[in-house]
Order: C-alpha cells, then sequence, then structure tokens
C-alpha cells in the first residue's frame, strides 16, 4: 500500500464518519450504534496514521517502506497522546 493508498483510506475513513455524524443528527441512527461505528471509525483512522508515520520515518532514513505493516489496534489505541 503506497502513501497515496493510504491516504485516500484516510479521506474515506473522515468521510464516513461525517456521514455518520449525519446520520445520527438527522435521527436515522440510534445513539449507542452511533458510538459504536464512531470507535470503530476512529480505531482505524488511527492505524492508518500511524502507519503512515511509520512509513515515512523509514523513508527518512532510506529504509524500505514497505517494511512498515499496520499495528494492531490494542497497540495504537495504547499510545499515549
Amino acid at each position: 500500500m503506497s502513501d497515496q493508498e493510504i491516504l485516500a483510506r484516510i479521506k474515506q475513513l473522515v468521510e464516513d464518519e461525517r456521514e455518520l455524524r449525519a446520520k445520527a443528527v438527522a435521527g436515522d441512527i440510534d445513539h449507542v450504534a452511533e458510538r459504536q461505528q464512531l470507535a470503530q471509525l476512529e480505531v482505524m483512522l488511527d492505524q492508518a496514521w500511524d502507519l503512515l508515520r511509520h512509513r515515512r520515518a523509514l523513508a527518512e532514513f532510506d529504509e524500505p517502506v514497505d517494511d512498515a505493516l499496520p499495528n494492531s489496534p490494542r497497540q495504537v489505541e495504547s499510545y499515549w497522546q
């Protein structure tokens, strides 16, 4: 997966989040479902950003960027903010 593909994935996830929030405002989705889906989207976004940062760090040190693999949701969500 290239950086451009990761950025496109991030863009799509952000759009999905906007659509979900719009559905919630319109009352087309219940609060519990909204929160669950938002939590899933946030984890996927965190994973995508983490992978992109990892690839960029490898590139900075002339390492093969394709060696970067997505970290698990558990690992990404345990990072200190």
